[in-house]
């Protein structure tokens, strides 16, 4: 971590690594410019790569926890202040300027919270999404017809232990969930590290 950092700046060796192959990846998908909101973005590394590096697209942070939040404002201090945010809420108070989104990024949140957040993220995307706006989930994932990787499974065991509630969930749940809320798995692109970048978007969207 920069020792220019304040002390509230939380730190994570994963984001630091992932940034910039999302960054990529979520390029292949996005116009140039749009207002995108972040799930859950925790430290805020993810949220400041991509604001500075996508000057086109206006970004919103959000996550349920104070400490976060500190940590996002410390990474992006020029940013818009980060939104506290549980997924789970029945109206997450989005500004006005992120009533409608081009854009709901989340990463590894899923398998890190109980599988109700699933429908809530879900759900919610439904609700805020332009009509050709993109959820884009990141994350490990539990596949049909692949091996799953003995790094997931360790990891999958691991999360388990910390709380049976948590996981690695099946990506084919996780569409089903998403259609259930009127949303439709559009593409999936395989990452580093056996992690999934899946794209949604409404099924009366153009693929």
């Amino acid at each position: 971590m920069s020792s220019a950092l304040p002390r509230t700046a939380l730190h994570s060796p994963a984001a630091e690594r992932n940034s910039q192959v999302i960054q990529d990846a979520l390029l292949q998908w996005l116009p140039a410019q749009g207002v995108a909101l972040e799930i859950a973005s925790g430290s805020g590394q993810h949220i400041a790569h991509f604001s500075a590096q996508m000057p086109g697209w206006d970004w919103l942070a959000s996550d349920p926890s104070a400490a976060a939040l500190a940590s996002i404002s410390a990474w992006r201090p020029q940013g818009p202040a980060p939104l506290m945010l549980d997924v789970r809420q029945a109206d997450w108070g989005l500004p006005a300027s992120h009533h409608s989104l081009d854009a709901l990024y989340c990463a590894n949140m899923l398998h890190i919270s109980a599988w109700s957040t699933c429908a809530a993220l879900m759900q919610g995307a439904a609700r805020h999404l332009a009509p050709t706006g993109l959820a884009l989930v990141y994350g490990p994932f539990l596949q049909t017809g692949f091996d799953t990787a003995a790094s997931n499974l360790a990891f999958d065991a691991d999360l388990k232990r910390r709380d049976p509630a948590w996981g690695l969930r099946h990506l084919d749940d996780v569409a089903a969930v998403a259609l259930g809320c009127g949303l439709q798995l559009r593409n999936r692109l395989q990452m580093p590290a056996n992690n999934l970048l899946l794209a949604f978007s409404k099924t009366t969207s153009t693929p």
